[in-house]
């Protein structure tokens, strides 16, 4: 099923990219969008809002251009804004899934693509809202183990929030999620450490999910990784554009399998026991191994 037909009409299934910040969710992006029919966009952010506007009665072309364009992120798509306002201007009166379509339908064609996806780690909070606007979107929830993510985010913070805090979220972002997929017909999840480790039978099976034909370029992100990822050299808010390329160093590379696992070597154990104090029921819940055994 081809995505470049009629917006009105069956789309093809769409990937969107959810779970925890720092768990490879912009590694995956990078590799299906290496796919030759597949693009992926920076993360979007605008797209709730864009819903529960349309809801409140926007309808035409200008009130969804001026939602999309006043985020932050608009920069990042790199797309011309009146070319954009005269596709929805196309299919006024505009729906929700239909202005939604015409914005990914305007990034893909930036690649020559027929197919469209999403990599938006807190849409896990808003999957049902974006299923009912777009039938086609497949939510794809990676998980990482939580005191790998935990070092990840520290690394990166300037004021470091505590390991219980992180701990914390990450076992209830993780919960809310799976907690939200109960609702929904189309949920896949993946763990980070079995992309990293062992890629393609995961490519395979998110390929299959999305009814995509397997290609091994997916493997070679890596070679057009930093290419891509300079759609992000803007400053965004409170961080620089350095910042935010610094940030996704490491998903322009290989796989680097020195990350999974890194908690045991990086992680005191003081720091190891109370990440597990607050949040060992969810590393036992997906098999993630504790450093020390639950009491009991």
């Amino acid at each position: 099923m081809s995505g470049a037909g009629g917006l009105h009409e069956p789309q093809a299934p769409a990937p969107f990219i959810v779970g925890v910040m720092r768990s490879g969710t912009t590694l995956l992006r990078l590799m299906l969008d290496a796919h030759p029919e597949v693009a992926i966009p920076p993360e979007t952010h605008f797209v709730p809002r864009l819903i529960k506007q349309m809801r409140r009665g926007t309808r035409d072309a200008d009130g969804v251009l001026e939602v999309i364009t006043s985020g932050s992120r608009w920069p990042d798509f790199q797309l011309d804004a009146e070319d954009l306002r005269e596709r929805l201007r196309a299919h006024e009166p505009l729906d929700e899934g239909t202005a939604l379509r015409v914005f990914y339908r305007a990034y893909a064609d930036r690649f020559g693509k027929p197919r469209w996806g999403d990599k938006t780690p807190g849409y896990g909070k808003r999957m049902i809202r974006i299923a009912k606007a777009l039938p086609e979107a497949r939510f794809i929830h990676i998980i990482r183990d939580g005191r790998d993510v935990t070092l990840s985010r520290r690394r990166r913070a300037t004021n470091p929030a505590s390991v219980e805090k992180h701990a914390k979220r990450w076992q209830a972002r993780i919960r809310s999620t799976r907690r939200r997929a109960q609702r929904l017909s189309h949920y896949l999840e993946e763990r980070y450490e079995q992309l990293v480790l062992d890629p393609e039978p995961v490519l395979r099976r998110v390929c299959e999910f999305i009814e995509l034909e397997y290609d091994p370029v997916m493997l070679r992100y890596y070679e057009r990784a930093e290419e891509r990822l300079q759609e992000i050299a803007n400053p965004f808010e409170r961080m620089s554009a350095e910042r935010r390329l610094e940030a996704h160093r490491l998903a322009a590379q290989p796989p680097q399998r020195g990350r999974v696992g890194a908690w045991r070597e990086e992680m005191s154990p003081q720091e190891i026991a109370e990440f597990e104090a607050a949040a060992g029921a969810m590393l036992d819940e997906l098999g993630y191994e504790r450093h020390q055994p639950a009491d009991g």
